[in-house]
Order: structure tokens, then sequence, then C-alpha cells
């Protein structure tokens, strides 16, 4: 048997957890820089405030209708996240963290347990241990677990927050209900091609024959098939090394000078850096990215990419950093207003086992060195040792107006009992 447990507006929840006026009241959530709704509370979405609302447009709207709006905090969010999944894994050694707020689990050996009755302690300790809402789907396959997991997300009342799919009669009542829209792992092209035959259901779609649904589509989609009928074709996930990692984000403001670019990149490339030790990888190629903001037409345009090929490949912030910034220099033009920026770090192998070079290699100091700034980081965290190209105040610069406290991350925002 597999579980889907996944938590209720979990940005929302987050902030309600810390502070429980928030409870009941409608709850948004904004994207980097205060964009755009990312999350809301289910109170949010009674008032038809609309996912991916810009709020400069729906500002008016939140005051009239008393919708709390935050920043994302996300130093919360993520550590909020890290505790519920160490509690999951108390259920289960079989965990595969699908999203921040979700995971599937299964359950081998468990034959002769009450699974109604796990779910709901499942859904008990995380509740009484973070103060997160959650819902949990248990069925057969991966599939019908997240089918499971919308009937108790849609009747909690019926189920309070678990249900079972256990026997054929739920499972077909349940894909009668749900409808292809809603259906893990069809997408709209998918769509679109099954209901040209008909289909609106999930039901409809299993009544398909096998042959033609191979011949048709694809293997992923003939065990999407099979998850549906009951029988296991898609399996938990291993975590499996990144093939490149990326750092892109947009600026707090725009920026048309070279030396606050240089700054943004070298703290990109840093944690780009960063997420290769922590894998065990080193990279050959840097590929740095920057653009204008391409939704202000009035102004002028301009993006452009280098790429940086390496002659030995290096996990050196020292190294990554440098190179980038010189190619942010590069293809930097006076007189844009730049947004956004990136860096990626390609061609990985991994750091203990590559092809050594004759003649060029990286310093043998720099390996001691990320050791111990890897060490005094995560010891003290927040990142206390920087490169001198970077800011040392701040790592992500985001505009942030409506951020809460950093309850769980930041000793200075600790809730104090009086």
């Amino acid at each position: 048997m597999y579980a889907l447990v996944d938590c209720n507006n979990f940005y929302a929840s987050c902030e309600r957890a810390f502070n429980p006026a928030l409870r009941n009241k409608p709850i948004a959530i904004l994207s980097n820089n205060d964009g755009c709704v990312i999350s809301r509370s289910d109170e949010a979405k009674a008032l038809k405030l609309p996912m991916g609302a810009p709020i400069f447009k729906w500002d008016s709207f939140c005051k009239a209708n008393n919708i709390l709006v935050f920043s994302s905090n996300y130093p919360l969010y993520g550590d909020m996240s890290s505790r519920i999944m160490k509690i999951l894994e108390q259920f289960t050694p079989d965990i595969e963290i699908y999203s921040i707020d979700e995971s599937f689990l299964e359950f081998k050996g468990f034959e002769n347990h009450d699974f109604k009755d796990y779910g709901n302690q499942i859904r008990t300790r995380v509740l009484k241990w973070t103060g997160i809402p959650t819902c949990v789907g248990i069925a057969p396959t991966k599939a019908l677990s997240k089918v499971a997991n919308k009937i108790a997300r849609k009747f909690p009342e019926q189920t309070k927050g678990v249900y079972v799919i256990d026997s054929d009669e739920k499972r077909i009542k349940a894909l009668k209900w749900i409808t292809l829209e809603d259906v893990w792992g069809i997408g709209r092209g998918l769509q679109k091609r099954l209901k040209a035959k008909g289909c609106k259901t999930a039901y409809d779609f299993t009544q398909l024959p096998d042959d033609w649904v191979r011949k048709s589509f694809s293997i992923t989609a003939w065990k999407l098939k099979k998850d549906l009928e009951g029988i296991s074709k898609i399996k938990l996930d291993e975590v499996e090394a990144k093939r490149a990692i990326a750092t892109t984000r947009s600026f707090e403001y725009t920026y048309s000078d070279i030396d606050n670019i240089k700054e943004r990149i070298s703290t990109f490339a840093t944690s780009c850096a960063e997420k290769l030790r922590k894998q065990g990888s080193s990279c050959h190629v840097i590929y740095v990215v920057l653009s204008s903001d391409k939704h202000k037409k009035d102004l002028q345009q301009h993006r452009a990419s280098r790429v940086v090929n390496l002659p030995y490949p290096t996990d050196s912030s020292l190294i990554i950093s440098q190179e980038a910034v010189q190619s942010v220099s590069h293809i930097f033009k006076k007189g844009i207003k730049y947004k956004r920026a990136g860096v990626i770090v390609m061609g990985l192998v991994p750091t203990n086992n590559h092809q050594l070079q004759m003649f060029e290699h990286e310093n043998p100091k720099h390996k001691p060195l990320m050791y111990t700034i890897d060490k005094l980081n995560e010891k003290y965290a927040n990142y206390k040792v920087k490169l001198g190209s970077q800011d040392l105040k701040r790592t992500w610069k985001m505009r942030q107006e409506r951020l809460s406290p950093r309850y769980t991350t930041n000793i200075n925002d600790i809730i104090v009992v009086k």
C-alpha cells in the first residue's frame, strides 16, 4: 500500500502555526519580490481570490475583504517541511519527498494493519508536533493514493482527513468521481487526446485497451493506467544526483550598475557551488544569464548569456564565483535596467572520481577551505562565512514588505512565552 500525505494550504498553515490569531481568517502568500499570490487559505479561496493574482492589481480587493497578505517566508516553510518529513519517516523507511508539502509513503510488510487508523496516527502526530493540518490518502498504488488524498481533502467531514481505497468497489467509485483534469500525471496534451476518445473521467481512461494506450501514447501513460487499475507500476523515485544545478532569481529592484549585478552573480554562483559539494559533484561548465524586465515594454530590452568551459572540474566557490563574475562583465550593457540573472553549473562529474589533468588542476588548498566554510555555515547557519564579493548582510535580496518572523530559523524571532 501507498500513502500520499499532503499538507493543507501549507504556506498559510505555517503562518497560522505560530500566530493563532490568523486561524479561520483569509490568508494569501506572495511569490518572490511580493509579486503574485502563490498560496491561499480556504477562506481566501471562498472569497474568489485567484491563484497567481498580481498583488498590485488585487491589493484593494484584499483590503476590502480583510484578506491578510504575507511575503514568502521560505526559511520558515523549508524548516517546517523538514520537520514534517522527519515525522513521516517514523511511520515507514520508504518515503519519497514529492514536494515541499507532500510525500509518498510505501508500506511494505503492513498487510495486517488497519490503514484508516494508521493514517489517523500520521495526521494526528504531524498536527500535534508541528501544528500543520494534513490529509492522508492510502491506496494500493501511487496514482490511486493521489486520488484518495483528493477525496480526503474534498470531503473533510465524512473522511476526517483520511481516506483509504482498499477495495475494487471503492476504486471504481473514486475513478468515476474524479475528472481527467484532476488526475495526477495527465497533462493538458494527454487530456485533449483522451477527450477526443470520449474519456471524461479517470474510469473512462482505465477502460481503454492496453495495447492502444501503449501504441498511441507512451509507456508512462500505460503505467499510469495500470496504476489507476490498482496494479502498481509507478514506484517510489530514488534520489539521484542532479545533472545540472541552477540558481536563478529576480532582483528586488531593477539594476543598471555592474557592481550590484556582480554581487548577485557571485551569490548565485556560491549557492551553486554549495549544492555541488552537498551532492559530491564538480562541474565542467558554467552558464551565466542576464536579462532585463520583459514586462516593461517601454524600456530597452536585453537578454544575454555566456558559457564558460573549465579546464578541470571544480566545486570551489572561489573559482565558480570568479568565472561567473567575469562572464557577466562581458555580457553587461550600460543603460539597461536588469531584473533577473542566473548561474547554472553543468557537465557534472563525481568529485572523488573524475579524469585528472596533467598540467592544469585546482588549487589543493581549496578543498579544505570549502570544507571548513561549509562546516561553519552549517553550525552557525544564515551563511556567516561568505566571499568578499558577496553582500555580507543578505543572501537573497528580495522585496519582502509583508514578511512574518522566521520563528524556527532565526534566534531573534523565536517566540517568547511570558
